[in-house]
C-alpha cells in the first residue's frame, strides 16, 4: 500500500517510494523516480 501526500503547489499527489518508504517520487513528465534507491515507474 503507498502512501500519497499532498504539496501546497495545487494539490498535486506526492508518493512515497514502495522499496524505500520514507522518500518520495520525483515526478517527471514520463516517469516518476525515486533519487535513493532509482526506482522508476513509468507512466
Amino acid at each position: 500500500m503507498r502512501s500519497e501526500y499532498y504539496d501546497d503547489d495545487g494539490g498535486h499527489a506526492k508518493e512515497q517510494c514502495p522499496r524505500c518508504g520514507d522518500a518520495f517520487l520525483a515526478d517527471h513528465d514520463d516517469r516518476q523516480h525515486c533519487g535513493r534507491c532509482s526506482y522508476t515507474e513509468w507512466k
